[in-house]
């Protein structure tokens, strides 16, 4: 590689110009060799710029001032944002700042409507088998989350089981694969699962939304609300006779309280869903484990009572 005069890395810092092609969006090559634009029009594909001239033709019912003048105003409006977002990033690096200090606000979420969620409870009762129902569930877009998941997570299992197994929301794995408890928390369930005797094939996993809430957040009281009617036709449909809940989550949700896991977990609770009575009980979810792996040893209390009840 040709080395540049010293008289030029004097002149230009080039880490500056770096970070300032960062700020701009320009963070990828498109091509191996340099383009002066400016220093013949030979250099530039002309059919980019014939693309550019009827791209920038004024519509029949505009005149040219006021198509000028509402690219300036787009123009200063982009730059504006973007100068604001810069200021606002600034800020957020000063030590000590009242940003830092503030909580952030809660996530913003598609509010509930009353159709959604009658329709959620059409489609669910209409589901005869898990299959009917992850149909019914692929065309349904009453959940926001649906907008940002890349894949709806179902279930993995056997279609009927003794032991149901529901837990918060599907992470970044199992919004790739399709699959509920795939990634670490997964690997460590099917463990927990093998210390009492049980395999996949013996149990129905699932969460209490189908889609990956983004930035892996907990899921919203009205997002849950929206898959329950979903959640309880799969309930009735896999027929089991332990349902285990997994995290607090999942726990409050369904069981509609604000007691923490740590109270609600080890006690077996009746729930009732649809006229049928289940016997439930919560425990801790496997990725807290994997931050606290001291408290496993409670989950093993919990898991011992279950392997004794499906006895």
């Amino acid at each position: 590689m040709e080395k540049l005069p010293e008289n030029l890395l004097k002149t230009y810092n080039f880490r500056a110009v770096l970070s300032w092609y960062g700020e701009m969006g320009i963070d990828t090559a498109i091509g191996e060799q340099p383009i002066n634009w400016l220093e013949s029009a030979k250099t530039i594909d002309q059919s980019l710029i014939a693309r550019a001239r009827k791209k920038a033709k004024p519509r029949a019912d505009q005149s040219p001032a006021k198509a000028f003048l509402n690219s300036q105003k787009q123009q200063n409006n982009t730059a504006n944002d973007q100068t604001g977002d810069r200021k606002e990033q600034r800020k957020s690096l000063l030590p000590n700042s009242d940003q830092q200090r503030s909580v952030a606000p809660p996530p913003k979420t598609a509010p509930l409507t009353i159709p959604s969620l009658e329709l959620a409870k059409q489609l669910a009762s209409q589901g005869t088998s898990l299959t009917d129902l992850k149909n019914a569930l692929e065309s349904f877009d009453g959940c926001g989350l649906k907008r940002t998941a890349k894949n709806l997570v179902f279930s993995r299992g056997a279609e009927t089981a003794k032991l149901m197994i529901i837990g918060e929301a599907p992470g970044r794995d199992e919004d790739i694969v399709g699959k509920p408890f795939v990634g670490r928390a997964g690997e460590l369930l099917d463990k927990m699962l093998a210390a009492i005797k049980l395999e996949e094939s013996q149990v129905h996993i699932t969460n209490i939304v189908y889609w990956r809430p983004p930035g892996n957040r907990t899921p919203s009281a009205e997002e849950g609300l929206i898959c329950r009617p979903f959640l309880n036709r799969q309930i009735e449909l896999v027929a089991p006779e332990l349902i285990l809940f997994l995290g607090g989550a999942a726990a409050k949700q369904i069981y509609e309280t604000q007691t923490g896991i740590t109270k609600l977990r080890g006690k077996w609770k009746q729930l009732e869903i649809d006229g049928k009575s289940y016997q439930t009980m919560a425990t801790l979810h496997p990725a807290y484990l994997l931050r606290t792996p001291i408290a496993k040893r409670l989950v093993w209390q919990d898991l011992q009572k279950i392997q004794s009840s499906l006895q």
